[in-house]
C-alpha cells in the first residue's frame, strides 16, 4: 500500500488498485492507531510508531507491514 495524508486524513492505494480512506489517531503512549475503509465497505486497521513502523490487518487476516515517511 502507498498513499498520502493531510492532518489526520489518509488515502491509500493497495496492490490491486483499491482506494482506502481513513484516519490516524495519535495515542498518549506515542503510538498511532489507523482505520481505513474502501468503497465496498471492507475495513483495515492497525497500529504504528516511530520505531517499528506500521502493521495493518483486514477482516480476512491479511497483513500489511510498512513505514510512514
Amino acid at each position: 500500500m502507498h498513499g498520502a495524508g493531510l492532518d489526520d486524513f489518509i488515502r491509500l492505494r493497495d496492490e490491486f488498485g483499491n482506494i482506502w480512506r481513513g484516519e490516524a489517531d495519535r495515542q498518549s503512549d506515542g503510538t498511532v492507531r489507523y482505520r481505513f475503509r474502501d468503497s465496498n465497505g471492507n475495513s483495515i486497521s492497525g497500529i504504528g510508531d516511530n520505531s517499528y513502523g506500521v502493521v495493518l490487518r483486514d477482516e480476512h487476516g491479511n497483513v500489511w507491514r510498512g513505514f510512514v515517511d
